[in-house]
C-alpha cells in the first residue's frame, strides 16, 4: 500500500493519487475517516504517514519521532505498540522495520563532513553511526572501543546528541569539539573527561539533536547501522563486529 503523506500541522487530510486509486478509493476513504476522527480529538497530533497494515481494516499511523499507532478503518479504535508477524523461525517486528527504513533515509541526508569520523587505517569493511553525548558515561566507554573497532575495519561516524539540550554545558562542550581544529582529538579528550578550549563556528549540533529525536533516540549512545537498525546503549567491539557481519 502506498504511503499517504500528511503535513504534521495540517488540519485537513491530503491523499496522493496512488492511495486514492487503491481499492477504488475505499482504502483512501477509510484512512481519511480514521485520521479525521483522531484529528478532531487531538488536532496537534503530528501524523506524518499512514499505511495499510498487513491486517485487513487496520492502518498504521506514523508520528513524528517514529512512534506508530494502529487504528481501525471505522475510526473507532486506536492502539499502541509494535505489530509483530509470526514467521516460520522468528517474530518479525514490522513497526521496527518501518522505523529502520526511515532512519536509513534520514541518515542518507547527513553529509559526512558534518560528522566526526574515526576511520580504519586500512579498508573500511563496515560503518556504524553513533549519536553521542560527551558527558555520558557509556558514551565514554564506547569511545574506548573505537581503536579496536577501527582495527576490525569498522568506521565510527559520530553525530551530536547533547541530552541536556541546546545551550547546556554538554551542548557547549560538543560544539567546541565540532569547531576544533582537530575535532577527532577534541572529542577524544572530552570523552576522557579532559577539558578543551571553547570554540564556536557554524555547526550541525542542534540539527543533529533534532535528527536524533526524529529517529527515536531517547538515550546515548545510540548506534544506528547502515540499514537503519538502532542499537541502544553500549556494546563491546566484538559484539558490534558480530552484528555487522564481521
Amino acid at each position: 500500500m502506498a504511503i499517504m503523506a500528511l503535513a504534521a500541522a495540517a488540519a485537513a487530510l491530503t491523499l496522493p493519487d496512488a492511495l486514492a486509486e487503491d481499492d477504488d478509493g475505499a482504502a483512501a476513504e477509510a484512512a481519511a475517516t480514521l485520521v479525521s476522527r483522531l484529528k478532531a480529538l487531538r488536532p496537534d497530533i503530528p501524523i506524518e504517514n499512514v499505511t495499510a497494515s498487513p491486517i485487513p481494516g487496520i492502518y498504521a499511523l506514523e508520528l513524528a519521532g517514529g512512534t506508530v499507532f494502529y487504528g481501525t478503518e471505522d475510526g473507532r479504535y486506536l492502539f499502541a505498540g509494535d505489530l509483530y508477524q509470526l514467521g516460520d523461525d522468528e517474530l518479525v517486528n514490522l513497526a521496527e522495520a518501518g522505523r529502520a527504513e526511515l532512519r536509513h533515509e534520514l541518515l542518507a541526508g547527513v553529509p559526512r563532513s558534518e560528522m566526526i569520523v574515526f576511520s580504519p587505517a586500512g579498508d573500511t569493511r563496515a560503518a556504524i553511526n553513533v549519536f553521542t553525548d560527551v558527558d555520558c558515561g557509556f558514551c565514554q566507554k564506547l569511545h574506548q572501543e573505537v581503536p579496536k573497532l577501527n582495527e576490525m575495519g569498522i568506521e565510527v561516524r559520530y553525530l551530536a546528541y547533547p541530552r541536556a539540550g541546546v545551550g547546556s554545558e554538554s551542548y557547549r562542550k560538543i560544539v567546541s569539539a565540532w569547531c576544533a581544529k582537530d575535532p577527532n582529538s577534541a572529542l577524544t579528550k572530552l570523552k576522557a573527561r579532559q577539558s578543551i578550549p571553547d570554540a564556536s563556528c557554524p555547526n550541525p549540533v542542534a540539527e543533529q539533536l533534532d535528527l536524533g529525536r526524529q529517529m527515536g533516540v531517547s538515550g546515548t549512545p545510540a548506534i544506528v547501522l547502515q540499514d537503519g537498525t538502532m542499537l541502544p546503549g553500549y556494546m563491546p567491539a566484538e559484539r558490534l563486529a558480530e552484528i555487522v557481519g564481521l
